[in-house]
C-alpha cells in the first residue's frame, strides 16, 4: 500500500526544484495568518530551508510535504505535520492549498493521504489542528475527516488589529 499516493494526487518531499512555488505559498499574505508568518522569506532562506528539509520525522519533530497532481505533476500546495511528538504519539497538521486549485477536492484527498500515513506509518494515536474561528473553509474539511472540537483559545490570534478566537481541533485512532 502507498499511502502518500492518492487517485489525484500524491504528497512528496521538498526538492530543490520546489523553490520559486514555495517562494509563492510562504510571501503570499492571505496564508500568513494560519501560518503565523509575519515578514517575508527570501529565496536564499527558503533555499537553505529546502537543504535541511532531508532530515527525519524523529529529528526535526515536523514534516512538510508537497501536494502534487498526478497527471500534471504541477505543486497545488503543502501539508505539514508539527509539534511531533513520538512518546506521545501525536502531532499537529496543517494545510495550504493554492488558491487557484482550491474547491475541487484536493485538499480532502491530501489531508486523508496524511491521516492514514499518521496513524498507519508513524502508528500516531492522534492528530490535532489549531483552526481560527472564521476560517469556515478549514473548519469543513477538518470536520469531514472526523476531527472534533475540543476547544476554544481565546483572543488567540491577533489579525488586523483585533483579537479573535481559535479552535482546537483534535482526531484520535481509535484502532
Amino acid at each position: 500500500m502507498q499511502t502518500l499516493i492518492g487517485k489525484h494526487i500524491k504528497l512528496r518531499a521538498i526538492e530543490p526544484e520546489d523553490l520559486e512555488f514555495l517562494f509563492q505559498i510562504e510571501n503570499n499574505e492571505l496564508f500568513w495568518e494560519v501560518s503565523h508568518t509575519q515578514t517575508p522569506f527570501s529565496k536564499y532562506l527558503l533555499k537553505q530551508y529546502i537543504e535541511n528539509c532531508h532530515l527525519d520525522i524523529y529529528e526535526a519533530k515536523q514534516l512538510r510535504l508537497v501536494i502534487e497532481k498526478i497527471d500534471s505533476k504541477q505543486q497545488i500546495g503543502l501539508i505539514d505535520l508539527f509539534d511531533f511528538n513520538p512518546l506521545h504519539k501525536r502531532a499537529g497538521i496543517g494545510i495550504v492549498i493554492h488558491e487557484n486549485h482550491q474547491h475541487n477536492g484536493l485538499a480532502t484527498e491530501a489531508l486523508e493521504l496524511l491521516i492514514n500515513y499518521s496513524f498507519i506509518k508513524l502508528n500516531l494515536h492522534q492528530l490535532f489542528a489549531n483552526i481560527a474561528i472564521d476560517n469556515h473553509k478549514s473548519i469543513s474539511l477538518f470536520k469531514k475527516h472526523n476531527f472534533q472540537e475540543v476547544g476554544i483559545k481565546k483572543d488567540w490570534l491577533l489579525s488586523k488589529g483585533k483579537f479573535k478566537d481559535e479552535f482546537l481541533f483534535q482526531l484520535i485512532n481509535e484502532k
